[in-house]
């Protein structure tokens, strides 16, 4: 099975973090249902591990400088490993006010956080949605990225 990290975060957030289902009270347990999913047990305590860091991040010591004055230029590290595509729903999502550029930086930490060579669209979707949903206040961009997640919503309109 080629199971990674995105795929176990999905599995979590459709099983219990969209609040109709209570995750077990202990790791352990959960941990041991995820193997029996048929997750394997290194990927599974890097996904706890890469939410463990995304609930650690304390995003309010930076400040939200102004959206509209502001460029954004990915390092050499961002360009390889997120495709133009995660780019460019990086961007759309900004400029939609979808997210923050504190967001946005949380986003793409968290991405490159994975050990995955190449962050698909599709995975940075989920990755923004746990982002998100972390976020204090961001309870309807929350919402708009769920809809699009869910509905597949198209993200770019010519």
């Amino acid at each position: 099975m080629n199971e990674n990290v995105v795929d176990i975060l999905i599995y979590l957030y459709e099983n219990y973090m969209d609040g109709e289902q209570a995750p077990p009270s202990d790791q352990h347990e959960l941990r041991d249902e995820l193997i029996q999913a048929g997750f394997p047990a290194g990927e599974i305590d890097k996904a706890f591990d890469w939410l463990d860091e995304l609930a650690n991040n304390d995003q309010s010591q930076h400040g939200d400088t102004n959206q509209s004055h502001s460029l954004r230029v990915f390092t050499a590290e961002e360009t390889a490993r997120l495709d133009v595509d995660s780019r460019g729903l990086l961007l759309f999502l900004e400029q939609n006010d979808i997210l923050t550029v504190n967001a946005r930086e949380l986003v793409i930490d968290r991405a490159l956080a994975l050990d995955t060579a190449i962050i698909t669209e599709e995975e940075l979707k989920w990755i923004i949605l746990l982002v998100l949903m972390n976020q204090p206040g961001q309870e309807a961009a929350f919402a708009r990225m769920e809809d699009m997640v869910y509905n597949e919503v198209p993200m770019f309109l010519h």
